[in-house]
C-alpha cells in the first residue's frame, strides 16, 4: 500500500514545471452536422447538447420530425467502429438488451460520427439496491454473446502502453510521488498479465450510472457503447465500482459490489483494477482539480497489492 513517504505534506510533487496535458477533443456539433450534409449528404436540425459525459453528444432531429443522438469517435474509421463497437451492441440487441440502434455512421475527416436511437427514460440520480439488482442482471446478460466471434477485437488493457487519448502513463509518472508509484505497480500487473482481456463477452467499458436509463427505477436502456469490445463481463462491475466512488447510493450497495469483487478471480480483477486506475487517475490528471486526482487514487490503492 501507499508509503508515508507518498503522502507527504506538500503531495510528493515530482516537479512544479509539469506540463499542461493535452485535454480530449471535445465534440463539435455544428461542424459535424454540416460536415455530415456536405460529405453524405444527411441533412440534421441540431437541438443542443445532450447533459454530461466528457467527449460529448448531442440531440438532433430528422427531416421527418424523430429525434436521435449525434455521437463521434476522433481518429477512428467506419471499419474499426464496425468491426467492434457496433458489432457488440448488434450482437447483444439481438439477445433482448436494451442498446441504442444506430441509425447512421459515416466517415467525417478523421472522426467516426454515429447517429443513434434516443432511448426513453432518465439517467439514474441515486443508485440503490434495486439498481444494483438490475445493473447485476444486464451484466449477466452480456456473458458468452460473442462466442467465435474473433472477428471483434478483445479489449486492450493499456497497462504497458497508452491507449488513444486515455489511460495514458506519463501524467502519472509525472504528477505526484504518489500517482507515479500507482504507474509504476499497474505496468508491473501489465507485465504479468496478457495485453488483452480474454473472454468471450460483450464489455460494455463505461458501465456506470451516468450510462444507465430509468424509468420509475426501472432500467431501461444503457448507452455510450463506443468503447464497447470481447473481453470478460466481470471488467464491468469494476468499472461499476469506480463509477459508484463518490456518488450517490443507497446503503450498503458500494459494500455488496466490494464484496461481488472480492469473488472475482485475480487473474481477471487485477487487470482490469489496474486499468480503471490508470483511466480515471490519468484523465483527472489531465482534465480536473488535484483534488479530484486524489480522490480517484484513495479509491484505487484500496486494491493495490
Amino acid at each position: 500500500m501507499v508509503t508515508a513517504a507518498e503522502r507527504s505534506p506538500d503531495n510528493g510533487r515530482v516537479s512544479s514545471s509539469s506540463p499542461e496535458w493535452t485535454r480530449v477533443e471535445r465534440l463539435d456539433a455544428a461542424r459535424v452536422v454540416e460536415g455530415l450534409r456536405a460529405r453524405a449528404g444527411v441533412v440534421l436540425t441540431l437541438e443542443g447538447a445532450c447533459p454530461g459525459g466528457q467527449v460529448g453528444a448531442a440531440y438532433v432531429r430528422w427531416a421527418d420530425g424523430h429525434r436521435s443522438v449525434l455521437k463521434w469517435r476522433p481518429h477512428s474509421s467506419v471499419e474499426d467502429m464496425q468491426a467492434g463497437p457496433l458489432a457488440v451492441t448488434e450482437a447483444l440487441r439481438l439477445a433482448g438488451y436494451p442498446a441504442p440502434a444506430t441509425e447512421l455512421v459515416a466517415q467525417v475527416g478523421h472522426a467516426v460520427v454515429m447517429v443513434q436511437e434516443l432511448l426513453p427514460g432518465r439517467k439514474i440520480e441515486h443508485f440503490g439496491r434495486r439498481e444494483l439488482d438490475q445493473a447485476l442482471q444486464l451484466n449477466q446478460l452480456q456473458a458468452d454473446r460473442l462466442v467465435g466471434r474473433f472477428d471483434v477485437p478483445a479489449m486492450d488493457l493499456h497497462l504497458g502502453d497508452d491507449g488513444a487519448g486515455y489511460c495514458l502513463h506519463e501524467p502519472l509518472q509525472r504528477h505526484n510521488r504518489r500517482s507515479a508509484a500507482l504507474e509504476r505497480w499497474v505496468a508491473a500487473v501489465g507485465a504479468d498479465h496478457p495485453a488483452q482481456l480474454a473472454g468471450d463477452d460483450a464489455v460494455h467499458q463505461d458501465f456506470h450510472p451516468g450510462n444507465m436509463l430509468a424509468d420509475e427505477r426501472v432500467v431501461i436502456g444503457v448507452v455510450d457503447w463506443d468503447g464497447a469490445s470481447r473481453g470478460d463481463r466481470r471488467f464491468d462491475l469494476v468499472t461499476l465500482r469506480f463509477g459508484l466512488h463518490g456518488a450517490a447510493t443507497g446503503p450498503g450497495v458500494t459494500e455488496r459490489l466490494d464484496a461481488i469483487l472480492d469473488s472475482v478471480p485475480e487473474e481477471v480483477l487485477r487487470p482490469a483494477w489496474a486499468h480503471m486506475s490508470l483511466r480515471m487517475v490519468d484523465w483527472a490528471i489531465r482534465h480536473f482539480s488535484p483534488a479530484e486526482v486524489e480522490r480517484w487514487l484513495d479509491l484505487a490503492e484500496q486494491r493495490r497489492s
